[in-house]
């Protein structure tokens, strides 16, 4: 392996040697994906719905129903039941009943084929890995989906160099598990003690990984308040660089 450039990442860092990603609202805008394939799917059952109707619709299915993908994570729902469950709770505050049928099924479908045409990588995302390979700094990605279906994302948005993935498949635990972040560090070939972790969840990246023992940095695009939150943190990858 090729000896990585020194510098190539802030010094407050340390000896960084390789680097980890989390996927969705890090790497990808996956709430700007999701958002606007609701709209397409949803807007024969919200006729006249205002644009802050729609945000408010987006809100409940990306922010305000995450625990049926915490069941889905569980193994207490599938994929595509928690994408439903979290359907049904966005049009049911509008007061649309969208059923078990086939209403529900076509609505279900639709999304499924729609909402990957619009993931699209966060702008700061090609300039970060420019940087780490002309510093032959190595990366991947951990992520808290199956492989199969985030290798599709990242291609999807243009990441296809991205090559080293691990999901909650390929060990069988999800975040915060260490065993997750570790097989990610395996793949990579460094020690943890060397390895960035960087995603937009304080609880399951940051902190989950620096668990781990590696170094637990969380992207916080929004400015979400957390002052419970003591570690590392930045606002956009272009912070990561000197």
């Amino acid at each position: 392996m090729t000896q990585p450039v020194e510098g190539a990442l802030r010094r407050e860092f340390g000896a960084v040697q390789g680097v980890l990603f989390d996927i969705d609202d890090t790497l990808v805008d996956l709430e700007f994906s999701m958002t606007t394939a609701l709209r397409d799917v949803s807007e024969h059952l919200l006729p006249g719905l205002d644009q802050g109707g729609w945000e408010k619709f987006g809100r409940i299915f990306t922010h305000e129903t995450t625990h049926y993908f915490d069941r889905y994570l569980a193994g207490e729902l599938t994929f595509n039941e928690q994408r439903l469950l979290r359907g049904r709770a966005a049009l049911g505050h509008f007061g649309v009943d969208l059923g078990e049928g086939e209403e529900a099924r076509n609505w279900l479908t639709s999304y499924a084929r729609i909402q990957p045409g619009y993931v699209r990588a966060f702008d700061d995302v090609g300039p970060l890995l420019d940087a780490l390979d002309a510093a032959g700094i190595p990366y991947g990605a951990v992520s808290n989906n199956v492989h199969d279906y985030q290798r599709a994302k990242l291609d999807n948005a243009g990441l296809q160099r991205i090559r080293l993935l691990v999901g909650t498949d390929t060990v069988g635990v999800p975040k915060p598990d260490p065993a997750i972040y570790l097989e990610g560090v395996r793949l990579l070939g460094i020690p943890a003690a060397e390895t960035l972790f960087v995603g937009d969840n304080p609880l399951l990246d940051a902190e989950g990984a620096t668990a781990a023992g590696l170094l637990g940095v969380w992207l916080n695009r929004t400015g979400q308040p957390a002052t419970d939150f003591t570690g590392r943190e930045v606002s956009t990858l272009a912070e990561l660089l000197p």
